[in-house]
């Protein structure tokens, strides 16, 4: 922990936050952009239901994916650290819960006017084991692009990564993965539509892709006052996925916003 602080005061002192922090509006348009010019530290917890063969198991994922501009913002990076908890299969109820394989992106942002993006890499680290992981190194190109008209904010980030090293014995990689994001903001909260699109190239075509549709609300808090914490809830239908996937999933963010203002 005394560490990651470290780490965090760091990074503040070479990044500068380009949005006015007194103006919600900013910070809550600000919050919605994955390649913001501010620390934020987002926990993403997504209940899948509907599971396995008989479609009556529930899993879980959380996502811890801190996100750190470098360089005045000229410089993204996002790191995934995934735990998730599975059904055990071989019972007839319970789960399991390990350490997944960790994410890690960066992204080269330009200065803009209009269009934000940014372009970089994206390497999967094997991290989750024989239970939890791919057993596999992989890496490829990842982009975000968004722009941010009057009360909306539209865009998407979008990757595929592709084994090249790890385990002989287990299964190649080559998985993509595509967010879109539609959000309007209201005075008070706002609206969002942010499935998580993707796509397994290596297994067969009738289960390659899981496709959601659904749609949430969210809103812009301050804890003690000064702490900025973005919240929002979707539910979203998998209206296309893989034989014995999720039917449906109930996703919540909690997201802590690192403003300079608040030190």
């Amino acid at each position: 922990m005394k560490h990651f602080l470290i780490l965090v005061l760091l990074s503040i002192s070479l990044s500068s936050l380009t949005i006015a922090q007194d103006n919600k509006e900013d910070l809550t348009k600000a919050a919605q952009n994955p390649i913001a010019n501010m620390i934020s530290i987002p926990f993403l917890n997504s209940t899948n239901f509907g599971l396995g063969p008989n479609g009556d198991r529930t899993g879980n994922l959380l996502n811890i994916q801190p996100v750190i501009p470098l360089f005045e913002g000229r410089l993204i990076t996002r790191t995934i650290f995934a735990i998730p908890t599975n059904p055990d299969y071989t019972e007839s109820s319970g789960s399991k819960t390990g350490f997944g394989d960790i994410l890690f992106s960066a992204f080269y942002a330009p200065e803009s006017k209009s269009l934000t993006w940014g372009i970089g890499p994206a390497i999967s680290f094997p991290t989750g084991g024989d239970n939890f992981g791919t057993g596999k190194w992989a890496a490829g190109p990842s982009l975000v692009a968004l722009a941010m008209p009057g009360q909306w904010v539209v865009g998407g980030v979008i990757n595929n990564v592709w084994s090249f090293a790890g385990d002989e014995n287990r299964s190649d990689v080559n998985f993509l993965t595509f967010q879109p994001f539609i959000n309007y903001n209201f005075p008070d909260f706002y609206l969002t539509f942010a499935p998580i699109i993707t796509a397994n190239w290596e297994a067969d075509s009738d289960n390659q892709w899981t496709v959601p549709i659904g749609i949430g609300v969210g809103k812009l808090v301050k804890v003690g006052g000064k702490l900025p914490v973005n919240l929002n809830v979707s539910y979203f239908n998998n209206v296309v996925k893989p034989e014995y996937a999720a039917d449906w999933q109930l996703r919540i963010l909690a997201a802590v916003l690192l403003p300079t203002s608040i030190f």
